[in-house]
């Protein structure tokens, strides 16, 4: 690979890191070209965005990018591939999923909205980490309830002031 070639591929990770909020490291080493195959269509199908790179240009669109990583680059050892998303947790369900039946992606490390986390461990924490949707969804939920217990009341109470109250009295206690 030319000066120039590494140059061009630093500028487009540089982009990628640039483009995404969820930035998730892997190592695949070990997986055979079926595993490999079925693991990039599970990310295709799950909207994820999959590619290994070299760790030194990845490290250098790193440093060159406004983010900081933190500790991330210090997991860019062996093989790493990389795995863009736009949900924070779909990458960790994929990788949870494919473990089933391999031992292989690994988690090195991800960066999920300015968050870094480190090692493979933190594999289940980043599975139960909420989509944007979900967050607003459960907001929509919590700000409902109270409005839906108000309707109930008027429902059960038949309109009067004073049954409204008792209704809602009894709901919270």
């Amino acid at each position: 690979m030319t000066r120039e070639e590494k140059s061009q591929v630093i500028v487009e990770l540089t982009t990628q890191l640039a483009d995404n909020t969820h930035i998730y490291l892997t190592d695949i080493s070990g997986l055979n070209a079926k595993n490999t195959s079925e693991l990039r269509r599970a990310c295709f199908k799950a909207g994820i965005k999959m590619a290994v790179v070299k760790n030194t240009l990845l490290e250098k669109a790193m440093e060159a990018s406004d983010k900081d990583f933190g500790q991330l680059p210090k997991t860019l050892v062996g093989n790493t591939s990389v795995m863009y998303s736009e949900t924070g947790n779909a990458p960790a369900k994929v990788i949870k999923a494919f473990r089933k039946k391999s031992d292989r992606p690994l988690l090195k490390g991800a960066f999920i909205e300015e968050a870094i986390y480190i090692g493979d461990e933190q594999l289940d924490v980043l599975v139960d980490i909420k989509s944007r949707e979900e967050l607003i969804g459960d907001i929509v939920g919590l700000l409902q309830s109270p409005a839906k217990n108000v309707i109930s009341a008027l429902k059960s109470s038949g309109g009067k002031l004073a049954g409204i109250l008792k209704t809602l009295s009894e709901k919270e206690g």
